[in-house]
């Protein structure tokens, strides 16, 4: 095993503030946690979880520096670095960014950035807790807001917050567009049209279809507020991870904002 070397025992000591002396530093530190983790064997880890916390001043120089706009790229280093120390990274191992998220307790902090790294294996899994924010951008909503939390379970969405389905049982919409309302575009909304819900393996809220929510019957889309690109739900088995300002499209154009901010 090579040995680690610390990177900021020569030079200034001062923190890294450019793009690349950050992706430098995270990148190394990411290599000596590795390197402990699973006394030196990386076959057990799951995945990664980066955190940062930085000021909003800030945030630009560490997006770049984690290329927050190719996310498989930041992923592609760190698996060259495995190959690189024979850390033997497993092919399916997943890699998550969170920008002003708790850190974790059980996660390592660097000593001169605001990040932490956590390393999930197939019997350690970030002990994590999230708080996110719907709001209504067009449809009307039976409140104002609606807040959901990763020990929240299913939230779901539809037209009126006691639905029947087709099959005859009876739903709770959690995030409800009343059937009685002037705005037109609720009644594009199906009456279990799709759910939100925390993945605790990605450490992200998921949203999928359901069964209104599906051509032939209706839709779901969701826009991207990183790269401005629509994705469509076809299935009811497969979700799209939500990121901080990201817009759920229902029906025809009602548009629900996701953020973990509250907004007024």
């Amino acid at each position: 095993m090579k040995m680690i070397f610390d990177l900021f025992k020569s030079g200034s000591g001062e923190h890294p503030d450019d793009v690349k002396g950050i992706r430098h530093a995270l990148l190394q530190f990411v290599k000596q946690e590795l390197q402990k983790a699973e006394g030196g064997e990386g076959a057990n880890i799951k995945g990664l979880g980066i955190y940062i916390n930085c000021t909003s001043a800030e945030r630009h120089v560490y997006e770049a520096a984690i290329f927050t706009e190719d996310p498989d790229q930041l992923k592609n280093e760190i698996q060259r670095i495995s190959d690189d120390y024979s850390l033997d990274l497993p092919a399916s191992w997943a890699l998550t960014l969170s920008f002003e998220e708790a850190f974790p307790d059980d996660a390592v902090k660097m000593q001169k950035l605001p990040v932490a790294l956590f390393v999930k294996t197939k019997t350690h899994f970030v002990k994590q807790q999230a708080k996110a924010y719907l709001k209504a951008l067009s449809g009307k909503t039976l409140q104002p807001n609606y807040e959901i939390s990763s020990e929240g379970g299913k939230y779901n969405i539809g037209r009126d917050e006691k639905a029947q389905s087709d099959e005859g049982y009876f739903r709770t919409n959690h995030i409800a567009f009343p059937s009685e309302s002037d705005d037109e575009r609720n009644k594009y909304i199906s009456r279990q049209h799709a759910h939100i819900e925390w993945d605790k393996n990605l450490a992200k809220f998921v949203i999928f279809a359901d069964e209104g929510g599906i051509p032939p019957r209706n839709k779901v889309k969701l826009r991207s507020a990183l790269t401005e690109q629509t994705v469509k739900l076809h299935a009811t088995q497969i979700g799209q991870e939500l990121e901080e300002g990201d817009q759920i499209i229902l029906g025809e154009s009602v548009v629900l904002e996701f953020s973990f901010q509250p907004k007024p």
